[in-house]
């Protein structure tokens, strides 16, 4: 059936395309007020019009041709279309509400679930989340419908040049480009190209380099600046990384935040503390992998290599000159793959979620269900129970967790009242700009006081006069307004210890990069330690000079898959526009004949990041690590890619399990690998991986299996059930009982253990204990059949 398209069939989608871009500047609008940004509102609005008139062009063919099909179908198409990219454009200002910078080439660097922990972390499910998802629908179609009705009183030709006129403007116009006010579709979809523009630029050419191994130098490269200001002993020290959650510089010292970290501000003049320091990411996936490894950042940064390039870390050269190494957090270690990382360097004993215990309080849930884990004060307290007295030196490298959304902790009505009692000292712009963030401002006072607790605690210690501590953030806290993209990364750094003999306040910028260069050149030079022939550190050690300078050249992932940020020299170079850095860490745009030398440096560590991690070419010579736990085959590699299609971690262990019960267990044993490769904690993965070894016969290694799930999450109940059924199969009653009794320890208190217990303490012939166990079970399920008739069976 041929179609003849009218006038009004144009004009209806006109007023389709124009009810959208009406939509964006309502959003637009309510994001100003919101910011108290009315200067930017001209150039949203430019840009909003541009942003609308590029999707009407965009979409105008599918228009046509689903009216060329049906008639009526393809309006209503359009509609239900744009009304969804209105409702992403909400999801997107409201991200940017929260967070303060626009979702861009960060979201293709998490997987699914890492975007579901991290958004049902930051939000309260209620049906006020829903409302504006079916009130901006109803906007936008009561839009179309105005239009349409009074559309005769409208100059249909004035409004078509009005949209490109408009849409257009923000071409000419320079202040429209700054990210703050450019479209969040737009800047979304711009900045997702831009990423992959860059990572074909970092890799095209096929870049050379004048050796196979570009950051291998000699070790004496690298100066021990850190000498002069310690008395250092004949042991060797203990070092304690504290590594805290969004803790920025400006919240400490003379930051704009100030007030609200007062044992933090105590050490500045205690410690050496950088006042101008920088974390190498805007957020946590960054930070171990530079503060422990001066590492690249790969792709979507250096953790989510899969499987890592060989490399070294400060982890694995302590462990090979006798350390002790532990890893404390409160969350899940796998979150962000940092158990991959500290594995594959060695660590001795990871420390998270699954091995607190009874005893210990989690953070409250929020209204959807989710906590981050156990808060601050807890994990401290972990962890001065775990660091029991050893002849050892250790390395200990802990992560706190509460500085965060959603800003919830213990005691957090005390905290608020200390918060009030601080704004009273204020000045009432500093109170009214404040006010709005008083449950940040309680929680940075819990994080503060929960170091400084531990702190004193670790001052009763025997060891504490040996013992170096290391205090920085991993980024700047991302809800408080931030003045620059500069300010995003600044975090206080504190070396603090009783062996100081003298402290000191530096200006020089250094990074989280150049911290594991300096304390191993500061170790292997006053300690006896293995020295290192070469190292290969992407940073060249802490600056020690007390003015302000910078010497480094430092690269910057704000988000996974975004290096837009860059210092060399006094020049920060963000998103293509080139600072100058001034002594207080301000920033002045500048644009003088330097930018093209920086542009060029920075393009230049692009491919020498690219080069590093996608030839593996860090370095060949590695003090110790862990290969990867599983490697497969090309064939292995295929069938699974046919098997999952995408399916995330979750699924895939259904679909390991579906594959077992129909006896397809070879399969099932390969999507499980290909699992813990990824989360080596996932419980139910590994021991569902144990219980096929067993179905199989090969006890052994199901035994084995079974006991690493109980060595990485030892409150997990399914890994005992299995294991004592492993252990009666193989007729080795002695140790099912062991493993009974250790579960019951570990509070795991579950009738169907209690069962299998006692079966084992039958086929032992210990019909006492047996008795005694069905004789307590039966009290709390007497209507139990199977526990009635074996207790029955049991002699007495």
């Amino acid at each position: 059936m041929k179609m003849k398209f009218t006038y009004k069939d144009i004009l209806e989608y006109l007023y389709a395309t124009v009810s959208l871009i009406l939509v964006f500047c309502l959003l637009s609008f309510i994001e100003v007020i919101k910011n108290f940004d009315k200067l930017s509102f001209a150039y949203r609005i430019l840009n909003d019009f541009f942003t609308g008139m590029l999707i009407g062009l965009l979409f105008f063919p599918l228009y046509l041709v689903l009216k060329y099909i049906k008639n009526s179908v393809g309006i209503i198409v359009i509609k239900i279309l744009f009304s969804i990219i209105a409702l992403i454009q909400l999801g997107l200002i409201g991200y940017s509400l929260t967070t303060h910078i626009n979702l861009g080439a960060d979201l293709l660097g998490y997987s699914l679930s890492d975007i579901y922990t991290t958004v049902t972390a930051s939000i309260s499910i209620s049906f006020l989340l829903f409302l504006p998802l079916i009130i901006l629908p109803v906007i936008y179609l009561g839009m179309t419908w105005l239009l349409h009705f009074f559309g005769h009183k409208i100059n249909s030709k004035i409004l078509l040049v009005a949209v490109f006129f408009f849409g257009s403007l923000n071409l000419v116009l320079a202040g429209s480009g700054k990210p703050a006010t450019q479209n969040k579709l737009n800047f979304l979809l711009s900045d997702i190209i831009r990423a992959e523009n860059d990572k074909s630029l970092a890799t095209q050419d096929n870049p050379t380099f004048r050796k196979e191994y570009p950051l291998e130098q000699s070790s004496e490269n690298t100066k021990d600046v850190l000498a002069p200001f310690f008395n250092i002993s004949k042991e060797k020290p203990n070092v304690v990384f504290i590594i805290v959650e969004g803790l920025g510089s400006d919240f400490t010292d003379d930051g704009e935040y100030k007030g609200f970290t007062p044992y933090l501000d105590s050490l500045t003049s205690k410690s050496l503390y950088w006042e101008n320091f920088v974390s190498t990411s805007g957020r946590t996936f960054g930070a171990l992998p530079s503060l422990l490894g001066s590492l690249p950042f790969g792709e979507n940064g250096f953790m989510e290599l899969n499987p890592l390039p060989k490399h070294n870390s400060l982890i694995s050269i302590l462990k090979s000159n006798g350390y002790t190494t532990n890893y404390f957090c409160g969350d899940e270690s796998s979150f962000d793959r940092k158990s991959n990382f500290l594995e594959y360097n060695g660590i001795d004993k990871i420390i998270d979620i699954n091995k607190f215990g009874p005893g210990y309080v989690k953070t409250k849930e929020n209204s959807g269900g989710f906590s981050w884990g156990y808060p601050d004060a807890e994990i401290y307290r972990k962890a001065l129970t775990e660091l029991k007295g050893s002849k050892q030196p250790s390395l200990d490298i802990i992560m706190t967790l509460t500085n965060h959304e959603p800003f919830d902790f213990p005691s957090k009505k005390v905290y608020l009242e200390k918060v009030e009692h601080i704004l009273k000292n204020k000045s009432y712009f500093e109170k009214n700009k404040l006010n709005e963030y008083k449950d940040i401002f309680a929680c940075l006072l819990y994080t503060d006081n929960s170091i400084q607790n531990f702190m004193e605690a670790y001052s009763k210690r025997p060891d504490y006069v040996n013992t170096i501590f290391i205090i920085t953030g991993d980024h700047r806290l991302i809800p408080v307004p931030q003045k620059d993209n500069l300010s995003r990364f600044h975090v206080p750094f504190y070396i603090y210890s009783p062996m100081l003999k003298k402290t000191a306040k530096f200006k020089s910028i250094s990074s989280h990069s150049d911290v594991t260069p300096s304390l191993v050149s500061f170790l292997t030079n006053n300690h006896k330690f293995n020295v290192l022939e070469k190292t290969t550190w992407l940073g060249k050690g802490l600056d020690t000079v007390k003015q302000f300078r910078n010497i480094h050249n430092i690269p910057l992932m704000r988000y996974k898959g975004s290096i837009n940020d860059y210092i060399y020299k006094d020049y920060f170079y963000s998103d293509g526009t080139l600072f100058k850095i001034d002594e207080n860490f301000n920033l002045i745009e500048t644009d003088n004949d330097m930018t093209e030398t920086v542009s060029s440096s920075f393009t230049d560590f692009k491919k020498l990041n690219a080069y590093l991690t996608t030839k593996n070419k860090i370095t060949n010579a590695v003090s110790g690590y862990k290969k990867p736990t599983y490697t497969f085959t090309a064939e292995e590699f295929s069938t699974i890619k046919k098997l999952t299609k995408g399916l995330d971690h979750d699924r895939i262990f259904f679909l390991a399990r579906d594959l077992a019960f129909k006896k397809e267990r070879e399969k099932a044993r390969l999507l499980c690998n290909y699992v813990l490769n990824d989360l080596p904690n996932y419980g139910d993965v590994r021991t569902l991986k144990g219980r096929i070894l067993a179905w199989d016969g090969d006890y052994k290694n199901a035994e084995k299996e079974l006991l690493e799930v109980i060595n990485r999450t030892p409150f997990f109940g399914d890994s005992y059930l299995a294991l004592i059924d492993v252990y009666w199969w193989s007729n080795q009653n002695k140790k099912a009982v062991a493993i009974g009794k250790q579960a019951l320890s570990n509070q795991i208190n579950d009738a169907e253990l209690g069962y299998k217990l006692a079966q084992a303490y039958n086929r032992m012939q210990n019909y006492k204990d047996s008795n005694k166990i069905m004789d307590s079970l039966l009290v709390l399920y007497p209507k139990n059949k199977e526990y009635s008739n074996f207790k029955n069976s049991l002699k007495k």
